[in-house]
């Protein structure tokens, strides 16, 4: 049942990218959307079980979404530049650069591992760019590789702050409701410098934000959270890549996203590289990164 529950959890948020591209508005207000018609979901989870975190790691909680606010921006931009499905797999690569940064903030040494896979995985994300050929998919697939890969490096920042809010063992709807919470002031500030943002409520685009919501920031991650961190760690990093090969199929299908032979060799080098870190364990607080939503 645990299995069948994360592979529920793991479906529903696989459709993010594709529910983004669907509603066709900015990336500001898709992202701000997507947080803000979560919050009654996540208030009446937090209902359900108590919250015994402490004001200092709610606050913090709460400031971890600032910086997924800013994730949410880039990573929804991208989608436009270089399609759901390649944007979501680039971003799926935040597993290599949480290592990295934990290196330099805490001074938590990556294994030796690290050193092959992120060099690979940079390898395949330059093909993912399409190195200015004029066959590769997207609108500016440079930019939208750019923008991307800033995303998953922001994620991994998130993920270093976010862990430190959800020590404590208990219901995880607490602190998905604290960084949800300040993910939207977050979006708010960040939407002055979209001049494209809109609070209008207009159908269908509002439609797929809503089930971008449901389904990608609140139940989908709320189900993750509560079944994954009871399966052993190798598992549960082999199911999440599942994430970002769910959704380059639904790109497929849905968008008919067709990628140039160089991006389809970029797109299976990053996915190898990820698969690596995940066996490899390049990362030691792996576990604790699949206590924080991904994006």
């Amino acid at each position: 049942m645990n299995r069948l529950l994360g592979f529920a959890g793991i479906l529903a948020i696989s459709f993010s990218a594709i529910f983004v591209r669907l509603a066709d508005v900015s990336p500001t207000t898709a992202a701000f959307f997507r947080v803000a018609y979560a919050l009654p979901i996540l208030i009446v989870a937090t209902r359900l079980r108590p919250d015994r975190r402490s004001s200092r790691e709610r606050l913090l909680a709460a400031g971890a979404g600032l910086i997924f606010a800013v994730d949410l921006t880039l990573w929804f931009a991208s989608i436009g530049d270089i399609g759901a499905g390649l944007a979501t797999l680039v971003v799926s690569s935040q597993v290599l650069w949480v290592g990295l940064l934990a290196w330099v903030v805490l001074r938590e040494r990556p294994r030796a591992s690290a050193f092959v896979v992120v060099p690979v995985a940079l390898l395949g994300i330059a093909l993912i760019s399409g190195l200015g050929r004029e066959d590769a998919y997207g609108d500016n697939p440079v930019r939208g590789v750019v923008l991307s890969l800033l995303a998953g490096i922001t994620y991994a920042l998130f993920i270093l702050i976010f862990r430190s809010a959800s020590k404590q063992h208990g219901s995880p709807a607490g602190p998905l409701l604290d960084l949800t919470a300040g993910a939207t002031v977050g979006l708010l500030l960040l939407s002055r410098f979209d001049g494209d943002f809109s609070l209008a409520i207009t159908w269908p685009a509002h439609g797929w934000l809503v089930l971008l919501a449901v389904l990608g920031q609140s139940l989908g991650w709320l189900l993750i959270s509560v079944v994954l961190t009871r399966l052993p760690a190798l598992e549960t990093s082999i199911m999440l890549l599942l994430q970002p090969a769910a959704t380059m199929l639904w790109a497929q299908l849905v968008f008919a996203e067709q990628l140039s032979p160089m991006q389809w060799v970029g797109a299976g080098i990053v996915l190898i590289a990820i698969i690596g870190a995940a066996l490899a364990g390049s990362t030691r607080i792996r576990r604790a990164s699949l206590e924080a939503p991904e994006p």
